[in-house]
């Protein structure tokens, strides 16, 4: 399954990066500098959407088919340098405190332990640190949806690498240390209903 995925990824979400994804990639990245880690980085398709400042970043994905996907890219790809790692959200391989900033987009759905990932990210980034975001979650707004979002979850999961259809992602990112900086809700254009509802944004490490 994980040999399959790496290779159908990018060609499956290839109409709603044209349609959304890739605009809303930009402009998150657009202002991140600093020590940047990376984590799900898949297969690389956010390479081109950091911007020309960023000189050196860490890229962390433990599934070896999709690390090398971002390998290839990589050697076609990318400007800046970057240092590939296989760590995973369940015990990232770096020092406390050790980024000015984690990125992590389409990631969280899939991860085994949504709050365990959310505090080792909150543990390599500086106090200060920014944690940048997007993720496809429960349509809460939308009470028919969620419904067949958790009708479909145990099949979807089976089928998608884990993936779930009805976490809670911004409550969990809250509740794990941050406050939110700026959040949008907004549809996943040409995706099938049930992983529509997405939020984006940049949320900020506390002091606990």
């Amino acid at each position: 399954m994980g040999r399959l995925m790496a290779h159908f990824y990018d060609r499956v979400m290839a109409s709603s990066e044209a349609a959304c994804l890739s605009a809303w990639r930009s402009e998150l990245l657009a202002d991140v500098g600093g020590r940047i880690l990376e984590v799900g980085a898949g297969t690389g398709v956010n390479l081109s959407h950091y911007p020309p400042t960023v000189r050196h970043m860490v890229m962390s994905e433990p599934d070896p088919h999709m690390r090398s996907q971002l390998e290839s890219r990589l050697a076609s790809e990318s400007s800046a340098s970057v240092d590939i790692s296989d760590g995973s959200l369940a015990s990232l391989p770096f020092p406390d405190g050790e980024f000015d900033v984690v990125t992590c987009m389409l990631v969280l759905c899939s991860v085994p332990d949504l709050h365990l990932a959310i505090d080792e990210m909150r543990r390599v980034l500086a106090p200060g640190g920014r944690l940048v975001f997007m993720e496809h979650v429960a349509a809460e707004n939308r009470p028919d949806r969620l419904k067949w979002q958790q009708r479909l979850e145990p099949l979807w999961k089976r089928i998608s690498g884990n993936c779930h259809l009805t976490r809670r992602t911004e409550q969990a990112i809250l509740d794990g240390g941050f406050h939110m900086d700026r959040i949008k809700r907004e549809s996943m254009r040409k995706a099938i209903p049930v992983t529509r509802p997405t939020i984006r944004g940049v949320a900020v490490r506390r002091s606990r």
